[in-house]
């Protein structure tokens, strides 16, 4: 059934109201959004952004898993299925930081500085998660093809979730407990690699960030043990 009017009304304002707060974030930072300053910018009363959004937090969940679903559609847009399991890896980790040098204030939303009073709920998790999940498929599908070393299968539940083996590739006696943990390992290190390019920690040190960012890149997969057929 295609959306009535009044749907498509507040789609259309819900839409302007973060995108608003986006300008905001690129202005003044998360810790200083605020919806009063939202509806001054869109010309609407206070009251009616609160219709739309009754908290600050509520907002800024929006802008989170906004921001989460653009990053994970990027990571899943360039994994090629069907090319060798590095070249993968390394094409969805140009994805990611491609993205985030593309949208610096949405990055460090997600990955900088926490909001002061703001805890992530839950909801956000899945969306969170979708990057890792790309890379964890890589994984598993390069554990099913022969492409990773024998390991031992060995299980520590005290070590890693349930639900991080979930998106580490599954079950696989290839996957086992030192794979795993080179893997969020390497999965925490892109976006470190990253917060250091954006936030300026590499200057001075990096020549030139996008050979860096490769070959670093490359380690990791080396790590987890995805090596170039």
């Amino acid at each position: 059934m295609p959306p009535t009017a009044r749907e498509r009304v507040r789609a259309e304002l819900t839409a302007e109201i973060t995108d608003a707060a986006r300008r905001q974030l690129a202005e003044v930072g998360a810790s200083a959004l605020s919806l009063r300053a939202v509806a001054r910018e869109l010309g609407m009363a206070s009251s009616a952004v609160y219709r739309y959004f009754p908290s600050r937090d509520e907002l800024l969940t929006r802008l989170i898993v906004d921001g989460y679903d653009q990053l994970g559609e990027a990571a899943e847009t360039a994994d090629d299925a069907a090319a060798p399991p590095l070249d993968r890896w390394l094409a969805v980790c140009r994805a990611v930081r491609t993205w985030a040098r593309a949208h610096p204030h949405e990055y460090a939303l997600l990955y900088g500085t926490p909001v002061p009073g703001y805890q992530a709920p839950p909801d956000t998790v899945p969306a969170a998660t979708r990057v890792g999940a790309v890379l964890g498929r890589i994984l598993g599908d390069a554990a099913r093809a022969g492409d990773l070393p024998d390991g031992t299968g060995e299980r520590d539940p005290e070590l890693i979730s349930d639900d991080a083996l979930a998106v580490l590739g599954g079950d696989h006696p290839a996957l086992d407990e030192t794979v795993r943990v080179r893997a969020l390992l390497a999965w925490s290190s892109i976006f470190g690699t990253i917060s250091f390019e954006l936030f300026g920690h590499f200057v001075g040190s990096v020549e030139d960030a996008d050979r860096y960012f490769d070959r670093a890149m490359s380690e990791l997969a080396g790590l987890i043990g995805l090596a170039r057929r």
